[in-house]
């Protein structure tokens, strides 16, 4: 951890240097907190400058890939040298720079929202009220992701096991040992309930909220199994009216829209046209333009798997989000993998590779609902909000269900999770979703998987449902105890 926390003082005074015209120069390493947290405008400056750490490389990219990879809905269809297709193929290793850049952005976003909210005490003023539960929100976000990745699911051993070190000040041991997991999901809510409290404006979908809060909550109660709150929250985000499903033409398009623009994002990682990766982005990764074919590196396709069970419904919108590459009426292939392009991160405002990878939305909300509901035996409910989110699609009729028809699935709770599956696919929640609920993820298709490219299997309990401790702050770090 002290790599990643000794020198955040410079950093965070040379953000503010950077963004900020008014304040009188000085060495961007002699400037106190005191100094660049000295008004409520320095402050905004401040929490623009942490929300910009959203949208690094370091962050977003990893963020996605490292969650996304390790499912079924995404396949590696060759050999490339992103060492996060190390968790496609469950072959970590320590050293990874995927890991390693992205807990060290994490902790450096951790520590400037620190500043802030420490800064601020409660009730100055409405502003700085708003102010502090941003940067509250900001904080639970980073300290959940990162236990999502490093941690095990919060149902294996009610949450006793090995999580993150939470970090809550500025001034604390450079060499924090790891909390237990239920620690920094208790810590998380701590602080989503506290900036709940204090926010009142209601800002958009680049900018946290209560909205945006109530969602994460929802999430978050729905990986511990506390149905009961994951419903509570889901609804506080629904009955607030303040997002709406996207109509299925704007679905289908949503991917070019701004996220200000889709009346059913919640919260994303905002990307502007200054932002754009290019072919560093994530969209880069999944997509190539088949008409030039020079735009991205386009190694990583829809999984046959997904392709098939969204072409039981050849009218599913969301087939819109792939485009295979055809070259004189033959679908191409890269090694046994049919090259089926993801195109859920490409062509905002028209660039290629810019996007604003969603984080909440509210689809999720009526999935998170219809989750809990078929846990706690309100079948009927639960099916209503799947059939809810299959109409969105485009489906009717006999695609959508009733409680005694289940299309072969089994159980509500199946057709729940490949609803989930469906909707979310790309957004990086699919191997979190089986593991959580106690299942393998089974890959019985074609892909650079490891051990077996065609009959590959991981089981909720495997060492590798979780990414080991960076290397490099193991080393530093003596209390950092790493995952087997």
């Amino acid at each position: 951890m002290k790599s990643t926390i000794i020198y955040k003082n410079i950093l965070f005074a040379l953000l503010i240097l950077t963004a900020s015209c008014d304040n009188e120069l000085q060495p961007y390493d002699g400037k106190s907190n005191e100094v660049v947290l000295a008004t409520p405008a320095d402050i905004q400056i401040a929490t623009y400058g942490n929300y910009a750490m959203l949208v690094t490389e370091n962050y977003t990219r990893n963020f996605l890939t490292l969650n996304e990879w390790s499912g079924d809905n995404v396949v590696q269809s060759g050999a490339d040298g992103d060492q996060a297709s190390l968790g496609a193929s469950y072959l970590h290793i320590p050293a990874m720079y995927p890991t390693t850049n992205f807990w060290s952005q994490s902790y450096k976003l951790i520590y400037s929202t620190n500043l802030i909210i420490n800064k601020i005490a409660d009730g100055e003023s409405v502003e700085l009220d708003q102010l502090k539960g941003e940067n509250l929100y900001l904080r639970a976000m980073a300290h959940f992701n990162l236990v999502r990745l490093f941690g095990r699911p919060y149902p294996q051993n009610k949450g006793e096991n090995p999580g993150v070190p939470i970090v809550l000040g500025t001034e604390e041991e450079l060499y924090p040992a790891r909390n237990s997991v239920k620690e920094v999901y208790a810590a998380v809510i701590a602080d989503l309930l506290k900036a709940a409290s204090l926010m009142t404006e209601q800002k958009n979908a680049n900018f946290a909220s209560k909205e945006v809060v109530d969602a994460l909550l929802s999430r978050i109660y729905l990986y511990m199994e506390d149905n009961e709150n994951a419903i509570l929250y889901a609804n506080k985000v629904i009955d607030s009216k303040r997002y709406q499903l996207a109509s299925t033409e704007m679905y289908k398009k949503s991917p070019t829209l701004v996220p200000e623009s889709n009346p059913e994002t919640i919260f994303n990682f905002r990307h502007t046209l200054a932002d754009n990766k290019d072919k560093n982005a994530v969209g880069s990764l999944y997509y190539n333009d088949p008409e030039t074919l020079s735009t991205g590196w386009g190694e990583y396709y829809t999984s046959v798997a997904l392709w098939d069970l969204l072409h039981e419904n050849p009218q599913d919108a969301r087939i819109s989000f792939i485009t295979p590459l055809y070259l004189d009426g033959k679908l191409q292939y890269r090694g046994t993998s049919p090259v089926y392009f993801i195109n859920k991160f490409n062509w905002q405002e028209g660039i290629a590779n810019l996007a604003s990878p969603v984080y909440l939305r509210l689809a999720e909300m009526y999935l998170n609902r219809a989750e809990a509901y078929a846990k706690t035996g309100q079948n009927q409910l639960a099916i209503d909000d799947v059939n809810l989110i299959r109409t969105r699609a485009g489906l009717s009729g006999a695609a959508l269900y009733t409680v005694g028809a289940l299309k072969g699935r089994g159980s509500v709770l199946n057709v729940v999770l490949e609803e989930r599956r469906l909707e979310l696919a790309y957004e990086g929640h699919r191997s979190g979703d089986l593991f959580r609920n106690n299942l393998p993820l089974v890959r019985a298709y074609p892909g650079l998987h490891g051990t077996d490219n065609f009959h590959f299997r991981v089981e909720p309990t495997a060492p590798r449902v979780v990414y080991y401790i960076p290397e490099r702050e193991v080393n530093i770090n003596r209390n950092l105890i790493q995952n087997p």
